[in-house]
């Protein structure tokens, strides 16, 4: 797959380079898809990126800096407990110094569209990819054709914050061991569709990322990243973009009320609550959100 030099890491002034693909016609509409916290871009289903280019998107998807084979900064350590104890506690002041914040990486999925020479995007992200997006509207809005957040949040420490059982399965290590880091896999099963997760399909995907790129050093930087950038609520009540904000019911991770309170600071954001979703993008659930994607960009 190709990849892109999108942008200038402050410390060092070494490059960020993103692994990206692209799906479907450069004529069409671009739609940039940005995936969440130390997921890999083949995290975005390949039928589902296909079923957007056959309605007339040019799909976009690449992985995050310090994800996938994307740049890593390897060696960078980060004080997380430093960082969750500021910006829970909303202490801006006792806020270490952090790598990247969402803003970085925002500026990274720009890049990316310099890179492709193209002047606007859909935007659509996923989980922290949400977070993101929102943060490429705020601060990119002519870049900004559209938004789609999915099962992501605002940054409001008292919203969405993942119950219990759920951190603590996305905190824990994963084994390094590739047999067991599969058979550990099926544990997100806590915050995916009760209708639809399949274990044995968890666990193909989880061989797939593991032989592609396992990188699980890259997790408390995104973290820093995530909690280091605060509260997005008193910017997105000003964002004229159209969005559609996606969220499911089962949702564990990123429970229902992120989804709902982004719907609420949007000014005519529409939300597609689903009653079988998790936070996953099951197949069965393909076509209703191609159809919500599409009526959103056309708006």
């Amino acid at each position: 797959m190709p990849r892109a030099v999108v942008n200038a890491l402050p410390a060092s002034g070494a490059m960020v380079e993103l692994e990206y693909e692209t799906i479907g016609s450069p004529a069409d509409a671009p739609l940039l898809l940005i995936m969440g916290f130390t997921a890999q871009l083949t995290l975005w289903p390949q039928g589902l990126c296909q079923m957007l280019a056959d309605r007339g998107f040019y799909v976009i998807r690449f992985d995050n800096r310090d994800c996938g084979l994307s740049t890593k900064l390897d060696g960078v350590e980060v004080d997380l407990g430093a960082v969750l104890t500021a910006a829970l506690s909303e202490r801006p002041d006792l806020l270490p110094p952090v790598p990247y914040t969402l803003s970085d990486m925002a500026a990274d999925a720009v890049g990316l569209l310099d890179h492709l020479g193209i002047a606007a995007a859909h935007i659509m992200g996923a989980s922290m990819g949400g977070m993101i997006a929102q943060t490429v509207a705020i601060e990119h809005p002519t870049r900004t054709l559209s938004l789609v957040s999915i099962m992501s949040t605002t940054g409001d420490p008292e919203v969405s914050q993942p119950e219990p059982e759920a951190g603590a399965v996305l905190l824990a290590p994963p084994p390094t061991d590739r047999s067991a880091y599969i058979e550990n896999s099926v544990s997100s099963m806590i915050w995916q569709s009760k209708r639809y997760a399949n274990p044995d399909r968890i666990r193909e995907q989880a061989a797939a990322d593991f032989d592609r790129s396992f990188y699980p050093q890259g997790s408390a930087r995104q973290l820093v990243a995530i909690y280091a950038s605060g509260r997005r609520s008193s910017l997105l009540p000003h964002l004229e973009t159209p969005t559609l904000v996606i969220h499911g019911r089962d949702d564990t991770l990123l429970p229902p009320a992120g989804g709902f309170r982004t719907a609420e600071l949007i000014p005519g954001a529409n939300l597609l609550f689903m009653s079988d979703m998790g936070h996953d993008l099951p197949e069965p659930l393909w076509p209703v959100l191609v159809d919500a994607i599409v009526a959103n960009t056309a708006r």
